[in-house]
């Protein structure tokens, strides 16, 4: 078991002390906090990491005191900011990590997302997901919950339809070209991104073969709100919250979306590369 886990154990095991202390079912308390019930579940069982905001509603829930609210709240940011080694986080199961994801989208209102290797999570389709959780598995000897991750990555899909948030989406064309699944599924997680581009709340850019770039792109990231950029590596989880590194990201996001296609120009890249899986097909 990886120090990561066990923390997450030791924090799920106090927040259920907590509750149980205060006489109080799962059900009562997730209806206290207007939770799903499983919520309650996931973060006491130590399938879900607990946020800052969520130790703070469960300790004002169960009346618990200052110093054990401060002391959850340390808990809670040191494994918020962790920068784990990913192999280990994965052996707790692929559909841990897409749980903690869903509830840092839950907080977002205005999303960021830079990615140069492969389609974007909130937009794959199921099959084209599955096939790249079954690598991920591989890669990390991961946990074997692919139903259940595919299941959770599209359950994080609902909030594409939340009019109150703001989807920023630049991706380059080699992410669209990266063959993670055969051609027909290809086809399909294409078909999907031509869809979601006419969301109104949603902006979904493309930087094309033949447009110089501004910057070398080395990483995906991921830039929540004002507060947070996620930055993945191969190896290491990045949390970045420092003002400076979060100015950074957002002069890259958009230098970046200056040189990408949006709307009907963006989606004619789109259907360009279609057509070129649909040549390849024939053959």
């Amino acid at each position: 078991m990886t120090s990561f886990q066990q923390a997450r154990i030791d924090l799920g095991s106090q927040l259920r002390q907590l509750r149980e202390a205060a006489r109080l079912s799962g059900k009562d308390l997730a209806e206290r906090l207007r939770w799903q019930p499983s919520k309650v579940s996931r973060l006491e069982n130590a399938r879900q990491t607990a946020t800052e905001d969520d130790v703070v509603v469960w300790a004002t829930a169960v009346n618990a005191s200052p110093d054990t609210t401060d002391d959850l709240i340390r808990q809670a940011i040191a494994l918020f900011e962790r920068h784990d080694d990913w192999k280990q986080r994965h052996r707790s199961g692929l559909a841990a990590l897409q749980e903690d994801i869903r509830d840092l989208e839950a907080r977002t209102k205005l999303f960021r997302v830079f990615e140069p290797s492969l389609v974007i999570g909130l937009l794959q389709t199921s099959e084209y997901a599955r096939h790249v959780f079954r690598k991920v598995r591989r890669l990390y000897s991961a946990a074997d919950q692919i139903d259940a991750a595919v299941r959770v990555r599209m359950q994080r899909q609902e909030i594409l339809y939340d009019r109150n948030r703001t989807f920023r989406f630049v991706v380059t064309e080699p992410a669209l070209r990266t063959r993670l699944a055969p051609l027909d599924v290809m086809r399909g997680q294409l078909d999907r991104l031509l869809a979601v581009s006419t969301l109104p709340n949603v902006e979904f850019g493309v930087v094309p073969f033949e447009v110089e770039l501004p910057s070398v792109p080395i990483n995906s990231f991921w830039i929540y709100n004002e507060a947070m950029v996620g930055v993945a590596t191969m190896t290491k989880d990045l949390v970045l919250r420092d003002p400076d590194d979060i100015a950074f990201y957002v002069r890259a996001f958009d230098d970046y979306a200056k040189v990408a296609e949006f709307d009907e120009s963006g989606r004619d890249v789109i259907i360009r590369i279609l057509d070129d899986y649909r040549k390849q097909s024939a053959h």
